[in-house]
C-alpha cells in the first residue's frame, strides 16, 4: 500500500511523528511525504523532521507567504503533479490547514482515496479558515479517523452514517507523540535552564484571528503585560506575531524568546504553571501535560476540555483573560479522564488501514 502523506504546518509534523513510526512497523506500507512548505522557517520546520525522526520529505513544494487562495491553489497544483507521478493508493492528510484541503482536493479529482486524521472536529465558527477546511476535508474523505467521541457525534449529526465513507474513533495521535517524546525532552532539552525561571506561564499566539485584528491583539498583549506583573509570562514568538507587534507598535513587557522545537516546547510547557494560547494543538498538549489552559479565542473544537474545567475560553477581552488566569492558577482537578484515548491511536490507525487494503 503506497500512501502519500501531506504535511505543511507544525502540528501536522507532530502527528506524523507518531503515525509514521507506526507505519514503519509494517512492510505492507510505503509512505512518501510531501512537504508543502507552509512553515518555511527552519526553526518551525526542518528541526521537526530532525527531532521527531519523521522520514525526510521526498518532495518539498516550497509554497508559503501567500494569501489563502493563492497558497491553496499552488499547493493543489503541486500535489496533483506528485500524485500523477507516484500513483498512490491513498493520500493522507492531518487537521485543517491549507495543505489539508489542497491534498484531499487534488486526490479526489484524480479518483485517489483519501484518509483524514483528526476528523470530525467542529468549532461552529465559519469565519475561521480552519473550520471551512476541516468540514470540506471530512466531506470528501474516504476514511476518517476521529480523535474523540464528540468528533464522531459531530459526523453522525451531519449524516455521515449515510455517506460512502468509513469513520472510526481511534484517539488522538498527538497524545501518542507526547507519551513517546516527553521522556526524551526531559532528558535532552535545556530550555528551562536557559530561562532561569522557577515559575512562569507558557504562552503562544499565532492565529490570524488573534494577530490580524488590532483591537483583539492589543487587548491580549495588554492582558499579558498585566499578568506578567503577577507571574512571569514567556512567549516563544511566531514569525506572524513578531511582524504584527511591529506593525501595531505594541510593546510587550513580558519575556519573548525565539521559536522552540518540539522537544524544547514539551519541556517548556511541562514545567510551566499554566498555559495561555490560541493554538488548537497546544490546548490538548496542555491537558496531556497536566496543565490548565486559558484559550485566547471565542470558540474551540476541543469542547471536552472546557466542559470539564481544564480550559477556559477567555476570548479577547483583557478582564476575561486576567480572570481566567486567576481562576485556573487556583484550581485542582485530576487530569485522569481519557478524552483522547489511551495513547495507542497510531497503531489503531495502522491496524484499520491494513484491513482496508
Amino acid at each position: 500500500m503506497k500512501i502519500i502523506t501531506i504535511l505543511g504546518a507544525r502540528p501536522q509534523f507532530i502527528k506524523a511523528a507518531a503515525v509514521s513510526r507506526a507505519f514503519a512497523k509494517s512492510e505492507s506500507i510505503e509512505e512518501i511525504i510531501v512537504h508543502t512548505g507552509q512553515h518555511f522557517d527552519a526553526s518551525m520546520s526542518d528541526v521537526f523532521f530532525d527531532e521527531l525522526q519523521i522520514p525526510f520529505p521526498k518532495y518539498n513544494l516550497d509554497i508559503n507567504s501567500l494569501g489563502h487562495g493563492a497558497m491553496t491553489g499552488r499547493m493543489l497544483e503541486g500535489i496533483e503533479s506528485v500524485l500523477l507521478k507516484e500513483k498512490p493508493d491513498y493520500v493522507l492528510v492531518y487537521g485543517d490547514t491549507n495543505s489539508t484541503i489542497a491534498g484531499v482536493l487534488a486526490a479526489k479529482k484524480l479518483h485517489i482515496k483519501t484518509i483524514h486524521i483528526e476528523a470530525g472536529l467542529r468549532s461552529f465558527n465559519m469565519t475561521m479558515p480552519e473550520e471551512i477546511n476541516r468540514i470540506l476535508t471530512d466531506r470528501i474523505s474516504d476514511i476518517l479517523f476521529c480523535p474523540t467521541e464528540q468528533a464522531v457525534n459531530n459526523l453522525i449529526k451531519e449524516g455521515y452514517e449515510h455517506l460512502d465513507c468509513k469513520y472510526y474513533c481511534v484517539g488522538d495521535v498527538m497524545y501518542d507523540a507526547v507519551l513517546h517524546f516527553l521522556p526524551i525532552a526531559k532528558e535532552k532539552s535545556s530550555i528551562n535552564e536557559k530561562l532561569k525561571l522557577d515559575k512562569y506561564i507558557a504562552c503562544t499566539l499565532h492565529r490570524q484571528e488573534t494577530t490580524d485584528n488590532e483591537a483583539y491583539f492589543k487587548n491580549v498583549i495588554e492582558a499579558l503585560n498585566t499578568i506578567h506583573q503577577q507571574i512571569p509570562v514567556v512567549l516563544p514568538i511566531h514569525p506572524r506575531t513578531k511582524k504584527m507587534l511591529d506593525i501595531y507598535a505594541l510593546k510587550p513587557e513580558f519575556k519573548i524568546i525565539d521559536p522552540l522545537g518540539y522537544l524544547d516546547m514539551l519541556k517548556f510547557v511541562s514545567a510551566s504553571s499554566l498555559v495561555i494560547t490560541d493554538s488548537g494543538g497546544l490546548q490538548k498538549e496542555s491537558f496531556f501535560l497536566k496543565k490548565y489552559c486559558v484559550i485566547v479565542r471565542k470558540d474551540t473544537e476541543w469542547t471536552e476540555l472546557t466542559d470539564a474545567g481544564y480550559a477556559i475560553l477567555a476570548g479577547y477581552d483583557q478582564i476575561s483573560i486576567n480572570a481566567a488566569v486567576n481562576k485556573l492558577l487556583n484550581k485542582n482537578l485530576s487530569f485522569t479522564e481519557e478524552f483522547y484515548g489511551d495513547g495507542n491511536a497510531s497503531n489503531e490507525i495502522l491496524s484499520i488501514l491494513l484491513k482496508h487494503d
